[in-house]
């Protein structure tokens, strides 16, 4: 295969030969060349630079990874349904995507998902060929947005998470702090019901502007009937999320919230926004203020074809507390403080009921099967649900929700061995494990040495607040964001041995060059084959993506 990322015709692509890491460079080379002239406000270079990028080969080899391989959806067809499994399938998409053929959007293919509330989350689900189109057009458009929006927005976007939001609430509601009273809402229906003429107008002249027009009108289909869209960007669709930024961007400014050219809010300003998608809290000096400001965002937002939601939006004092991302924010009386107040970010309570009733619902669903398997499934959903709020105030709900799994953990064995007895239940299953020292009482599979992993023993740790505006795509910032990498909690999420060797690469698959943490599976590679001799000591193993490791059997094979 030619390795050169010239845009020409005639090229047969072999997915397992691809060299990821000079694709990953050449479009982080232009994403970032977008970001920098967009902050020097440069539109001509700005829009020859994302044409360059668009039909760029890289770029289509990365969409197709992303969407074949990546996304949560990579399973899940679209009104045509196909899907794209394979390598030569793989490859076969790249050739023919290269072409940029002119495309006429498929409808999406609607799909509801169960809300928390009861109700049900409408989802359109593209085509794969759109889904691959989108991941194109999403890597030309996303930098120049990444240039202009406010610190304060962190939701679907590179580099932030929702860690990251409520790092944020945790400096701006101290209690030293006087922004007491917060606005706590939630917009209706916000992918559903933007004006798609002021989203192109917020768009501007993209050169794949008419490209999103026709997303945006494609329509769906439910049932085996079409229905058109007049409004509204798909919640499912791969650009989605960016669009709906794109739209929502601006709010500061509607807030009247003012900053430095270093970035820094000014002192007099008396409103405070953070925003994770559609939903946002503002906090305000007053309860007039923050009416004020549910008045003004209104305002705001009805441009833009959007209402705030009456069941969802609440003005509230920090005494009182409210709900932001699964956790509760408020303000409790303390005589050791000179305020006589304290901030205390906790699990919501909302949020611990629907994981014990997860738990309850596995537990269920796995009577009858062995240790093995019941370890194996409820692994990832404990040290998940640790890991996400590992980084607020969790000790005491850690050390409960420990003694319910203990208690669940006794009644699945006395169902599964009704006939034995309790010391022979408890040799059979407890054992002391070196993970966690103290303790004769871990769930353990002795003949496979696999251990449940126990949330009490979570350790809490703080989340580093991303600074200002950074974004990856800032060329100034590479380093900021390797080191964030090396500290990404996203390593809690696996077991102590391969954290070993994820911390040993720092986080970098050797193989592309780029971050393990971007959503595609991670497995264990051992350099000398377990055929040969290789033993699984942590210096004959290396992690890397899933394409990876099938491209580092594929080069042994060739070399033998």
């Amino acid at each position: 295969m030619q390795t050169r990322f010239a845009n020409v015709t005639q090229r047969t692509t072999d997915w397992q030969s691809v060299n990821w890491r000079k694709a990953h460079r050449v479009v982080k080379n232009l994403r970032q060349r977008i970001f920098k002239a967009t902050r020097n406000a440069d539109w001509s270079r700005v829009r020859n630079l994302q044409r360059l990028l668009l039909k760029s080969y890289s770029n289509v080899l990365l969409a197709v990874r992303r969407v074949t391989q990546i996304n949560a959806g990579k399973r899940t067809p679209g009104i045509d349904k196909l899907l794209v499994k394979t390598g030569p399938a793989k490859a076969i998409l790249v050739d023919a995507l290269k072409q940029w053929i002119p495309w006429r959007p498929l409808a999406a293919k609607r799909v509801y998902i169960p809300k928390s509330n009861g109700k049900r989350r409408p989802l359109g689900i593209p085509s794969i060929i759109d889904r691959c189109f989108q991941a194109m057009v999403k890597a030309a458009l996303e930098p120049c947005w990444e240039a202009q929006f406010e610190p304060t927005s962190y939701g679907f976007r590179p580099g932030r998470s929702a860690h990251d939001a409520i790092a944020r609430i945790y400096v701006t509601a101290r209690a030293a702090n006087h922004k007491k009273w917060v606005l706590d809402a939630d917009i209706a229906g916000c992918f559903d019901t933007i004006d798609h003429k002021f989203l192109l107008n917020q768009v501007g002249n993209f050169p794949a502007r008419g490209l999103i027009a026709q997303w945006l009108k494609a329509g769906y289909l439910e049932d085996g009937v079409f229905h058109p869209t007049s409004a509204g960007a798909p919640q499912g669709g791969i650009i989605s999320p960016l669009l709906a930024n794109i739209a929502l961007h601006g709010m500061e400014a509607a807030l009247g919230v003012s900053r430095y050219p270093q970035g820094y809010v000014k002192k007099d300003v008396r409103k405070l926004i953070v925003r994770y998608a559609d939903d946002f809290v503002v906090f305000c000096d007053s309860k007039a203020e923050a009416e004020q400001a549910q008045a003004d965002l209104q305002r705001f937002l009805r441009v833009r074809g959007l209402q705030l939601s009456e069941e969802k939006t609440r003005i509230v004092h920090l005494s009182e507390g409210f709900d932001f991302l699964g956790f509760n924010v408020r303000h409790y009386q303390s005589q050791n403080t000179r305020t006589g107040w304290k901030l205390l970010i906790k699990p919501a309570k909302k949020s611990v009921s629907t994981f014990r009733e997860k738990l309850r619902q596995t537990f269920k669903r796995l009577h009858g099967s062995n240790a093995k398997c019941l370890i194996k499934v409820l692994n990832p959903i404990i040290r998940g649900w640790a890991n996400y709020y590992r980084g607020v105030v969790s000790s005491e709900i850690f050390h409960k929700l420990e003694c319910d799994i203990f208690w669940k953990l006794r009644r699945w064995i006395s169902k599964t061995h009704p006939n034995k007895s309790f010391s022979w239940r408890d040799r059979r299953y407890w054992a002391h494990h070196p993970a966690y020292p103290g303790s004769q009482w871990s769930f353990m599979d002795k003949d496979s040495g696999m251990v449940l992993y126990r949330i009490g023993y979570t350790r809490i740790q703080r989340h580093p607040l991303i600074k200002g505006d950074a974004s990856p795509d800032n060329p100034d910032l590479r380093e900021y964001f390797e080191q964030r990498a090396k500290r990404s909690r996203l390593i809690e999420d696996y077991p102590k041995a391969a954290q070993r060797v994820i911390r040993r690469q720092q986080a970098k698959c050797p193989n592309c060059g780029q971050s393990l943490f971007n959503g595609e599976d991670i497995h264990v590679h051992h350099k000398v084959p377990r055929c040969q001799g290789g033993t699984n000591h942590s210096s004959n193993l290396v992690a890397v993506h899933l394409i990876c490791h099938s491209q580092l059997h594929r080069r042994a094979l060739e070399i033998a």
